[in-house]
């Protein structure tokens, strides 16, 4: 639960969340949520936010329907999410940001589908990296640290010597538990964050140095 300031420190590795993080995915998914939550019964205003940074079973399994069938529910709202990319653009700066990183030393670490989050990504912009940690390869979702820890063994280093970069609650909580440090993003944040961790709002003004070992470090541009 690191709070240094990124010239302070290097890594081995970058692991980034994907909706909110690097692109804003917001209007889609409240579209089609609302949809859901209508259907069933659900107080939209109160259910909405928290649906953000995890996966689409586990946010309906909270709701403890009866009768609802969970993984039945959750492979129609992906469906529909697939069909309606309306809306979805990239955090300002991500996509520049993620081409100036040495190609096998970050991923993306989302609780979307795989199917999914290739679709968003296709629609914002934002390359794909080598190694991508979805919805199906892990069975508890964020803020279960296991996601992070799989993308960190993937990429052959350890959680601690990564950087998250997460925008939701549940997201920064599973990268503190995987031992890693966390940047908070909050390009699509609408209220003040209260967290120890440091803040970008987007990608811009925020560059990489890379030294001859290998590690990386944040530096702005400015």
């Amino acid at each position: 639960m690191s709070a240094r300031p990124p010239s302070s420190v290097s890594y081995r590795a970058f692991l980034f969340d994907m909706d909110g993080t690097l692109l804003n995915s917001i209007a889609a998914a409240e579209r089609i949520w609302t949809r859901w939550a209508l259907r069933h019964g659900v107080e939209v205003a109160s259910f909405l936010p928290t649906i953000h940074g995890v996966r689409a079973i586990d946010t309906i399994a909270r709701q403890h329907l009866p009768g609802v069938d969970a993984l039945a529910e959750a492979e129609q709202i992906t469906r529909e999410e697939i069909e309606d990319v309306e809306g979805v653009v990239p955090v300002p700066g991500a996509a520049a940001f993620l081409n100036s990183l040495p190609p096998l030393q970050w991923a993306i670490v989302t609780s979307a589908p795989m199917a999914l989050a290739l679709r968003r990504m296709e629609a914002a912009g934002i390359p794909r990296p080598a190694v991508m940690v979805t919805a199906e390869d892990v069975s508890d979702g964020k803020p279960n640290p296991a996601c992070y820890r799989l993308a960190a063994e993937r990429l052959q280093v350890a959680p601690q010597d990564c950087l998250v970069f997460e925008d939701a609650e549940a997201g920064i909580k599973a990268g503190e538990a995987a031992g890693a440090d966390v940047r908070v993003v909050t390009a699509t944040h609408t209220h003040p964050v209260a967290t120890p961790h440091p803040l970008i709002k987007d990608y811009r003004e925020l560059g990489v140095e890379v030294d001859e070992a290998g590690r990386m470090r944040l530096n702005p541009t400015l």
